[in-house]
Formats: structure tokens, C-alpha cells, sequence
């Protein structure tokens, strides 16, 4: 096949890995091309449009190529692409945060921590965790519970909670401990004493098969948490930025985290950024002379980038000014109302 892109389809062939797949039947086929995309649809370089059915791995959130991000992320390149976030800010980086914290603005969530993506997002929560923990008085305190089912990512630290096999148990051997439960009931059989947090993806599993959790689960985490001293951390990296119906899952039955870790639809699709918001209490934690060496020493070269700053505040503005969970909440009552009807649906929730 020639043509403009028959180079790019030959140095794919040549030279690219794609992840989660077996690029042995890749290689036997042609690939498929993306070439532009425009509202819910991506098209190819042969013409061929394909409805985005999972948002690019739910990412998109009002559709490619929007006017309002398209414009953030041109008038921020215009200004300052990147610059480091260690000893230095950006405006972008710090109204981000801001916004962030007034969207949670019920829960004690006030310090936000930024990094790249959803694996190194819940990286950030373990780590904080940890740290605190050795260096104000409880050092026993090491030990994470995730439930069965559960995925929070791909990097050593964030697979070790997974509960998937098929993504993690080849790399068992490489893994910290971790324990696991199916339900709350598997709470009460552990020693509280050693863990320093619990998490969980709050409402439902998605990488698990859309996994459901029952009504109520969240508070009763939160309580068990809540009288054992040990951290909650919500792992919202899918279910963030309006995917259930709130702009957070949490928000359905008003818990409060101690860490909420937040990525994919945060710049609406358009750039890799994560964000890891905690509580006053765990940044205080922190605080002391340099000497003391009680800073959390963690970052990327791109954290804080301003150009994916930039564009999550774009998107914060599209929720507002095109209201969009008010507009979800319409569809949702229209789908619940069709779902009802099949008869092979137990439950629609």
C-alpha cells in the first residue's frame, strides 16, 4: 500500500512494541492507522472512522479535538512547555491544585501531588503512607490490604496489588506482601497493627469486568479504617471526572479519604498527567529542616508539567460551562429506564 502514511505503517512493522499485545498476530495483519479523531470518533489513514466506544482507554471525556482543550494547550505552548517542578512552580500546576481541592471541598483532601500517570499516582499514596508512618512514631506500620480483583496499575509497587493474574503474576517473585480480602468481613480477621492503608477502586472494579461493589462497602471501609488508625486510599484513576455519574465515585456515599489518586480523564484525553491529593494531617508529617530528612523524596522529570496543567483546567472548565453532570445525569435516567425492560439484567445500578 503506498501513500502519505505507508512510511509510518512501515516503521510501526519495523520498530514498535504495543502494549498488552501479542505482536505476533499484530505483525500478521495491517495495523490500523489513526489519523485524526473529532467528537466520539477516531478516523484511519484509508478513511475508515471507528467509534472511541472506551474513550481511548477512558480518557476522552468531551471528545477529540475540543475547541476549549485544543486552545489551553496551544496558548500554554505559546508561553512555556516545561520546566522543572522541583524547587520551581508554575502557575498552571498551582490552579490546577487549587481547583482540585474545591472539588473535594467536603472532604480534608488539600494537598495535591503530581506525577505522570494512574500507576505512579497510586505509587505516590503507598509511598506517602509508608514514609509517614516510619517517621512519626509508628514504623511498624508497612503493610497494605487490597481486595481480590483489584488493579492499580503496572509499575512493581502498584502491581503488587493487583488481584488480576493474567497482568500480574508473573512478576510475583518481584512483589511486596500484600494482603488480600474479598469483602469486608475479610477485615476482621486481620492484625490491624502492622498496616499502613487500605485501597480499593471505589463503586466499581473496571479492569476486573465492571466488578460492582455492594451499596454501603465504602462507609464500611471507611469506619473499619477509621478505629484501626489506618490510612483509606481511593484509587479513582477510572471511575474520576464524572464516569459514574459524580465527578468523583467517593461522592455517592461521602466518605473521606486520606488519599485520593486521580488520572486518565484529568486532562480530558489530552496528556498523560496524575494527581495524588491527601490531607493537611499526612503533609504535616512531612514538614521539618532539611537535615531532618523528613521531605518525601519522590518526583518525575515531568511532574507538574504545565502544558498537561494547562489543559486539565480547560477540561474542569468544560464540565462547568457545558454542565456536564447535569447532562449525564439526564442520559443515566435514560439508560436506567431501557435497561430496566431486559429481562436477563438482574440489577442496573
Amino acid at each position: 500500500m503506498t501513500g502519505p502514511y505507508s512510511r509510518a505503517r512501515q516503521a510501526d512493522r519495523s520498530h514498535v512494541w504495543h502494549p498488552f499485545t501479542q505482536m505476533q498476530q499484530w505483525l500478521a495483519q495491517e495495523p490500523v492507522l489513526i489519523t485524526s479523531g473529532q467528537g466520539a470518533w477516531l478516523q484511519d489513514d484509508r478513511g475508515q472512522r471507528y467509534l472511541d466506544g472506551n474513550s481511548s482507554i477512558w480518557t476522552n471525556l468531551h471528545g477529540h479535538r475540543h475547541p476549549r482543550l485544543n486552545e489551553a494547550l496551544c496558548t500554554q505552548a505559546d508561553q512555556l512547555a516545561h520546566a522543572s517542578f522541583l524547587g520551581l512552580t508554575n502557575a498552571p500546576a498551582s490552579l490546577l491544585a487549587e481547583r482540585l481541592v474545591s472539588l473535594v471541598k467536603h472532604t480534608a483532601l488539600t494537598k495535591v501531588f503530581y506525577s505522570d500517570d494512574g500507576s505512579t499516582g497510586v505509587e505516590v499514596a503507598l509511598k506517602m503512607a509508608v514514609q509517614y508512618f516510619q517517621q512519626n512514631g509508628q514504623s511498624q506500620r508497612t503493610g497494605f490490604v487490597a481486595f481480590e480483583h483489584a488493579y492499580h496499575g503496572d509499575t512493581f509497587g502498584a502491581s503488587s496489588l493487583g488481584g488480576i493474574s493474567l497482568f500480574h503474576d508473573r512478576f510475583a517473585a518481584y512483589h511486596f506482601p500484600v494482603t488480600r480480602v474479598g469483602d469486608l468481613s475479610g477485615l476482621d480477621r486481620l492484625d490491624p497493627a502492622g498496616i499502613a492503608a487500605v485501597i480499593i477502586e471505589p463503586l466499581v472494579q473496571g479492569a476486573a469486568g465492571m466488578r460492582l461493589w455492594p451499596p454501603g462497602l465504602l462507609n464500611g471501609l471507611q469506619a473499619w479504617c477509621r478505629r484501626q488508625g489506618v490510612f483509606l486510599i481511593l484509587d479513582e484513576v477510572m471511575t474520576g471526572f464524572g464516569r459514574t455519574g459524580r465527578m468523583f465515585a467517593y461522592q455517592h456515599e461521602g466518605v473521606q479519604p486520606d488519599f485520593l489518586v486521580l488520572a486518565k480523564g484529568l486532562t480530558g484525553g489530552y496528556l498523560p498527567l496524575a494527581a495524588t491529593l491527601t490531607t493537611a494531617h499526612v503533609f504535616d508529617g512531612f514538614l521539618g529542616q532539611y537535615e531532618d530528612l523528613r521531605a518525601f523524596f519522590y518526583g518525575h522529570s515531568y511532574t507538574g508539567n504545565p502544558l498537561g496543567c494547562a489543559v486539565a483546567l480547560a477540561n474542569l472548565d468544560v464540565f462547568a460551562s457545558e454542565n456536564t453532570l447535569e447532562h449525564l445525569a439526564r442520559k443515566i435516567q435514560v439508560l436506567r429506564e431501557q435497561l430496566a425492560g431486559l429481562q436477563t439484567l438482574r440489577y442496573v445500578r
